[in-house]
């Protein structure tokens, strides 16, 4: 029998509605089931956690598979919106909070959040363009370092 998951740390990259969420899930999950859970976002992935972005978040409809569409149809303008609207109506059927509330909700039951220092810096953002669930800014090593003796999950 495998050892149970004690400690997860989940990496967030992708900014899109699609990308965002399932990191979300997955460490609210973790919390419910009583394992530690660390959030760490990077590159877009950190719009999830940018105050001015959070709560507008997109489905990529263009360059991703998952979609099932041609890249034409995907191209084509309002398919983004609808596509996204579409995805927040299903979310709210099934309880699924939207991206700040999740955020704050997931922290509140003591789960870490950091943002990459590399792509904070890169991308030229401040502390104040993050909404306070964001416990800091940290390297990679210093990810690592609150990872160890746990799972990492990119998602």
């Amino acid at each position: 029998m495998a050892d149970a998951i004690e400690k997860v740390s989940i990496v967030v990259s992708r900014g899109s509605l699609d990308g965002v969420y399932p990191g979300l899930i997955m460490a609210n999950g973790a919390r419910m089931e009583g394992i530690e859970a660390t959030l760490f976002f990077t590159f877009f992935g950190l719009d999830a956690v940018i105050k001015k972005r959070m709560n507008e978040l997109k489905v990529a409809t263009v360059g991703n598979p998952g979609m099932h569409l041609p890249t034409l149809l995907g191209a084509l303008p309002g398919m983004s919106a609808f596509a996204t609207s579409m995805m927040k109506k299903e979310m709210e059927k099934i309880d699924i909070p939207p991206v700040g509330e999740f955020i704050t909700m997931i922290h509140d039951a003591g789960c870490e959040m950091y943002a990459c220092r590399a792509t904070v810096d890169m991308f030229h953002l401040k502390p104040d363009d993050f909404c306070p669930e964001v416990d800091g800014v940290i390297s990679v090593g210093q990810f690592y370092e609150k990872a160890a003796g746990g799972q990492i999950i990119f998602t």
